[in-house]
Formats: C-alpha cells, sequence, structure tokens
C-alpha cells in the first residue's frame, strides 16, 4: 500500500513539474518551416501503399551494394569460392527483382 502511494505520489509530483514548467509555444515558432506556411495535411499522413514496396526493392539493392564491397576485397584470395557465391546471391537478388516486377513495384503511375 505503501509503495503504491509512493508511486501515485511521485507520478503525481511529475505530472505537477512539468505543467509548471512548460512554457506555451509561440505560434509562428511552431509553424512549418516552408515560409511560415499553414500545413495542409497533419504530419503522420499516410502514405502511399506503392511506396513501401518501392523502399523494400530500394533496401534489396542497398543490402546488394553491402556485401558486394567486401566481396571485391576478398574475392582474389578466395578465389572460385567466392564468385560462385556471389553469383548465387545475384541469383536470388534477381529472383526478387522478377517479383517486384511482377507485381508492379517499378510501375509509378
Amino acid at each position: 500500500m505503501v509503495m503504491a502511494i509512493g508511486v501515485v505520489a511521485l507520478i503525481g509530483g511529475l505530472y505537477v513539474v512539468h505543467r509548471i514548467a512548460t512554457v506555451a509555444a509561440d505560434p509562428l515558432m511552431v509553424l512549418p518551416f516552408d515560409s511560415g506556411w499553414r500545413p495542409e495535411q497533419h504530419a503522420l499522413s499516410r502514405y502511399h501503399v506503392r511506396w513501401y514496396l518501392a523502399t523494400l526493392v530500394f533496401l534489396a539493392f542497398d543490402v546488394e551494394m553491402l556485401f558486394m564491397y567486401p566481396w571485391a576485397v576478398v574475392v582474389a584470395k578466395e578465389g572460385m569460392t567466392a564468385v560462385v557465391e556471389m553469383f548465387l546471391f545475384l541469383g536470388a537478388l534477381f529472383v526478387a527483382v522478377a517479383w517486384a516486377w511482377r507485381e508492379g513495384a517499378f510501375r509509378w503511375v
């Protein structure tokens, strides 16, 4: 019981300190940077679903580059094994790109 009262008192004290320390925002300072124009939509508005698929395709190519740069450094030391592994990876990436193409990820209209 004592602990519950202590937690409630702590939360209440933090709330009171927050209310006392809060400074009212100047309306001109909280407007967006775009020349002080009023926003036309909410900042957390949703994007069209096609941009999520485009983002996933971009990330696939980005991850490809993460693997190819170190591979280029060690390919001479590793030999043919590294070349085969990279072509297997690129094959899997090609399958993913073919799927994205079939799903229409590259159509922008």
